[in-house]
C-alpha cells in the first residue's frame, strides 16, 4: 500500500512538473549552456564573433543575454566602455533602451485593461478631449506649412494607438509634413523632453491632423506616448509611479528607470558615434547637438510612454520572461495568458508594419513585431517570435517556439552597427544543440 501511494505521489509531482502550468513559472537562473539546450563549442563562436566586431570597428562593444526553458545560457559583454581608458563594457551596465519602452506601456495599457479601466475599441476621446472631431490631413504646403484637412472617417480608438494604426506619426523622424507640423505644436519624440508634461504634450497633439485614416495603414508614431497619457489618467498615478509601483517592484527589476539615481550613475553606459574610415569616438550629444546623453541623470518630470526608459539586460531580460511565462514571473502575475496571447499575434489583419526587417512579409501585434510564418523564411526566428528595439542600438526577441529570449545591447550609432544584427541571429540559432 505504502509503495502504491509512493509510486501515485511521484506520477502526481511529474504531471505537476510537465503541466504548462509549471512552465509558466520559470524564473531566470543562470546555468550552463548544456542545460538551455546549447553547445558550448558553438556557442563560444558568439564569443568569437562580439570580439571580432569590435576588432573590425563595427562597434565598441556589446553586450548579449540569452535564456532559453528559463536557464541564462550567455550573459557576457565584450568591447570597451571607454575609448581612451579601454575600460572594460559591462554587462550589467544601464542602458538608454529608448524604444523598449513601447513593451512596458503596452503591460501596463493591458493591466488596466485586465481591470475593467476601458475597452479597446473605446475611441480616445472618451479620454482626452482634444481627440475629437479629428482631421486628416489633405494637402501640404512645404513653403508655410499650410495644410488642408477632411473629416477622419471614424474615431482613433485606444486598438488603434496599441498597433500604430491610428494616423499619428513622429516628431523629427516623419515625413516633412509631420516634421513641420508637430514642430509647429512643440512636440517632441519624448525622449530628454525638458520644460512640458506629457499630458500637455499629449493633449496638444490631439489637435494635429492625422496623417491617414484610423486603421487603414501602419506608421510608427507617438501612439505610445497616447497610451502612457491615458495610463496616468486610468491610474491616477504618473507613468513612472505606475511602472515602479505595479511592474518594476513586483518582478524584482531593480536597475529600470526614466530616472537614473545618481548612485547609479556611474553605469550608465557611453555613447558612441563611428564613422565610415572606423573611428569610433564617445560622444556626449546626439541629434545635432539637441540630445544631451547624459538625459537620465538629469531628472524629468516626462515620462514617455514611447521611450524615455533606461534598464539593463538582466532587468529587461525579466519582463520578457513574464511574457514568455504568459504573463507571470517569480510568483507574480501581472498579465492573463489570453491577454499576453492577444499582444503577441497579428493584430493588423491584411496590413504590414513599414519597419523591422522583412516587413512586408511580417504583422504586428500590441506593441510588438510579429515575425509570421511567410517571414520566417527569411531568418533562423520561428513564426509567433516578438520582437522590438530601440533608436540607441539595443533590440530584443522572443521566440516561443524555442522557449527563448535574446537581448543584444550596444550604445552607438555608424554606419556599421547593422553589420552586427546580421551577424547575431544567426550565431545564436546556429549554437541550439537540440
Amino acid at each position: 500500500m505504502n509503495r502504491y501511494l509512493i509510486a501515485l505521489f511521484m506520477l502526481f509531482a511529474f504531471i505537476a512538473y510537465t503541466n504548462p502550468a509549471h512552465a509558466q513559472a520559470k524564473v531566470l537562473t543562470e546555468a550552463t549552456p548544456a542545460a538551455g539546450g546549447f553547445s558550448v563549442a558553438r556557442l563560444a563562436r558568439l564569443d568569437s564573433g562580439m570580439n571580432a566586431w569590435v576588432k573590425q570597428k563595427w562597434v565598441n562593444g556589446s553586450a548579449v543575454l540569452i535564456a532559453r526553458h528559463g536557464k541564462i545560457v550567455f550573459y557576457k559583454a565584450h568591447g570597451y566602455n571607454d575609448a581612451v581608458t579601454k575600460a572594460p563594457l559591462d554587462k550589467t551596465g544601464i542602458f538608454r533602451i529608448a524604444s523598449q519602452t513601447k513593451a512596458v506601456t503596452v503591460t501596463a495599457v493591458m493591466m488596466l485593461w485586465e481591470e475593467g479601466k476601458f475597452s479597446l475599441d473605446d475611441p480616445v476621446s472618451k479620454f482626452i478631449p482634444t481627440y475629437a472631431n479629428e482631421k486628416v490631413l489633405a494637402n501640404f504646403n512645404a513653403k508655410d506649412t499650410t495644410y488642408t484637412t477632411v473629416r477622419a472617417n471614424r474615431p482613433v480608438t485606444i486598438r488603434d494607438l496599441l498597433t500604430h494604426t491610428s494616423g499619428i506619426g513622429y516628431p523629427a523622424i516623419g515625413t516633412p509634413a509631420e516634421n513641420a507640423l508637430y514642430a509647429k505644436a512643440n512636440l517632441t519624440g519624448g525622449v530628454g523632453t525638458k520644460a512640458q508634461t506629457l499630458g500637455d504634450a499629449m493633449s496638444r497633439l490631439g489637435s494635429v491632423p492625422l496623417f491617414f485614416q484610423p486603421g487603414t495603414a501602419w506608421k510608427y508614431g507617438l501612439n505610445m506616448d497616447v497610451l502612457g497619457y491615458l495610463v496616468e489618467k486610468w491610474s491616477g498615478m504618473t507613468l513612472e509611479e505606475f511602472f515602479t509601483k505595479r511592474i518594476f517592484n513586483p518582478l524584482g527589476m531593480k536597475d529600470t528607470y526614466f530616472n537614473v539615481p545618481a548612485s547609479k550613475g556611474p553605469r550608465l553606459v557611453n555613447f558612441f558615434m563611428g564613422d565610415s574610415t572606423g573611428t569610433i569616438k564617445k560622444t556626449p550629444y546626439t541629434f545635432g547637438g539637441a540630445l544631451d546623453m547624459n538625459f537620465p541623470l538629469q531628472k524629468t518630470k516626462y515620462f514617455s510612454g514611447g521611450g524615455g526608459l533606461c534598464s539593463t539586460l538582466y532587468d529587461y531580460a525579466i519582463l520578457l520572461q513574464m511574457f514568455l511565462n504568459k504573463g507571470e514571473y517569480n510568483g507574480v502575475r501581472l498579465l492573463a495568458p489570453n491577454t499576453v496571447r492577444m499582444i503577441t499575434e497579428n493584430q493588423i489583419g491584411d496590413l504590414h508594419p513599414t519597419l523591422g526587417e522583412n516587413a512586408a512579409h511580417n504583422k504586428f501585434g500590441f506593441g510588438f513585431f510579429i515575425t509570421s510564418e511567410d517571414g520566417s523564411r527569411f531568418g533562423p526566428s520561428q513564426a509567433g517570435t516578438y520582437s522590438w528595439g530601440g533608436v540607441f542600438s539595443t533590440s530584443y526577441w522572443v521566440d516561443p517556439k524555442e522557449d527563448m529570449v535574446v537581448l543584444i545591447y550596444r550604445q552607438m550609432w555608424g554606419p556599421y552597427v547593422a553589420n552586427t544584427d546580421k551577424a547575431f541571429g544567426p550565431l545564436v540559432y546556429q549554437a541550439l544543440n537540440d
